[in-house]
């Protein structure tokens, strides 16, 4: 795993961590499992789901998913000629 996302997995759990302070981190990551309807065994739980739902914990319900915000455009025109490299 590369370093840049272990750091970012890392200030992820955290403040999830914070919010369920009694559970240990196996139990942690059984709870981010099941929140996110993972319905495998915990040993094939990925870090792309370990990162979106930390990432969709911390939005508030309604938000534009994240990932998908960034290349939102606010008109269809400015969209139009963003796409069509005019702009």
């Amino acid at each position: 795993m590369q370093s840049h996302r272990v750091n970012e997995i890392l200030e992820l759990l955290k403040p999830y961590w914070l919010k369920n302070k009694e559970l240990s981190l196996i139990e942690i990551l059984e709870l981010l499992s099941k929140d996110s309807g993972f319905d495998k065994p915990l040993t094939e739980l990925t870090d792309e789901v370990i990162i979106y739902h930390l990432k969709m914990d911390q939005t508030e319900k309604g938000d534009m998913i994240p990932g998908i915000a960034k290349d939102c455009e606010e008109d269809f025109q400015t969209a139009l000629l963003k796409a069509r490299g005019l702009k």
